[in-house]
């Protein structure tokens, strides 16, 4: 039976150059960065190429790239740090309804720790509205968080507008850009934002590594304790053959990107058109041109979103039914209902994102597979008659 992987939201495969870069780091590099004698040295110039690489992807400069062992820890890192480093300038932050739960849950920590939280709405598209924001600060305000594109929807926010209106009200910003690093041009630059999150597997690269870029202007303390590595940001050996392949990974992005974009594009539209066209009932969630290359999510009407998932797999078809991180969850996506969908639309989720290995006979294999799942679900569903 064949296998179509369409949840790369969730995790990519590790590109074989980015494999074959790694695998030295295991047996023969094995040094320890910190280490004075050659294979330290090795390690630590390893270390350090791979963080000029990253830098290079999203147009920083290598000083400001911290690795941390994910995109959660580094969200966390941004978030609770940031907010603990600088209480004597205020107390008061804002995020949205849409957020990954690795910035709400930090964000409702920081609220029992008697910091004050505000929590914009999203439009129906996903869109947070930049007079939303405007409105929300505060002189106490010191931070806000807006991930630049959303993982359940693929809508994509207008970053560099939220990170110019928190600086005009004397905040900071921090972007989630997990979603988006290495998907389609990221300047920090250009953006505006003070720190931006990243994550190794969403681009090809391994698990377990990830970074937080941070300005120099925006002071945090370690959120660890323990020794002096990454500048005594994050303490801890370094996962070498973890960084070495983000660095390769980063660098691999940055090459053919837009062709990249422009095949995903194309296969996601085709995607998108032969669902909706073919299924009845069916609403496509989050922006429709605002969203990150090779996303397609929809809701079907009367039926459960594991049910379509089980059915997928046993015909070699594999997505996701909202955030790869809370799939073990029973509840509806909180992404969805923050939207405006009702509880029993949003538990017809299904998202499939595409990679660049995807090809048109894939996508035309699930535009063929698909109708005839969803027919016969809403045929046992009670909520069909």
């Amino acid at each position: 039976m064949r296998q179509v992987y369409m949840d790369h939201s969730a995790t990519t495969p590790v590109d074989p150059e980015v494999f074959k870069a790694i695998i030295p780091y295991f047996n023969d590099r094995y040094g320890n960065p910190s280490s004075i004698y050659s294979l330290g040295r090795e390690a630590k110039e390893a270390v350090n190429r791979a963080r000029e690489q990253v830098a290079f992807l999203i147009n920083a400069k290598p000083g400001e790239i911290y690795f941390t062992s994910c995109g959660t820890e580094a969200d966390n890192q941004a978030i609770i740090s940031y907010m603990m480093t600088n209480k004597d300038r205020g107390n008061h932050l804002i995020t949205t309804a849409v957020e990954h739960h690795a910035v709400l849950d930090a964000c409702r920590f920081l609220e029992k720790q008697g910091f004050e939280l505000t929590v914009l709405p999203v439009k129906p598209d996903g869109l947070v509205d930049p007079e939303e924001l405007r409105w929300a600060l505060k002189t106490n305000t010191i931070l806000v968080s807006i991930m630049h594109a959303n993982n359940e929807v693929g809508t994509i926010q207008p970053i560099k507008e939220l990170a110019a209106i928190s600086h005009q009200g004397g905040a900071f910003f921090h972007t989630d850009a997990v979603q988006t690093v290495g998907k389609i041009p990221v300047d920090v630059e250009e953006l505006g934002v003070d720190m931006l999150s990243a994550s190794s597997h969403k681009l090809y690269g391994p698990k377990g590594v990830g970074c937080l870029y941070r300005r120099k202007r925006a002071r945090v303390k370690n959120y660890l304790h323990g020794g002096a590595q990454e500048k005594k940001i994050r303490p801890g050996t370094e996962n070498v053959p973890g960084i070495v392949g983000f660095g390769k990974a980063a660098e691999l992005a940055q090459q053919n990107l837009i062709q990249r974009t422009e095949k995903l594009d194309y296969l996601a539209a085709r995607l998108r058109d032969g669902i909706l066209n073919n299924i009845p009932r069916t609403r496509l969630t989050g922006h429709p041109v605002k969203r990150v290359p090779g996303h397609v999510s929809v809701c079907f009407e009367f039926v459960e979103g594991e049910s379509i998932l089980l059915m997928l797999d046993i015909n070699g078809i594999m997505g996701s039914s909202g955030s790869a991180c809370t799939s073990g969850s029973l509840d509806p996506s909180h992404v969805l209902l923050a939207m405006g969908l009702s509880h029993e639309i949003a538990h017809g989720s299904l998202r499939l994102t595409l990679g660049k290995n995807n090809t048109e006979e894939e996508v035309d294999y699930v535009i063929e597979v698909l109708p005839g799942i969803i027919q016969r679900l809403r045929e046992m569903s009670p909520l069909s008659r």
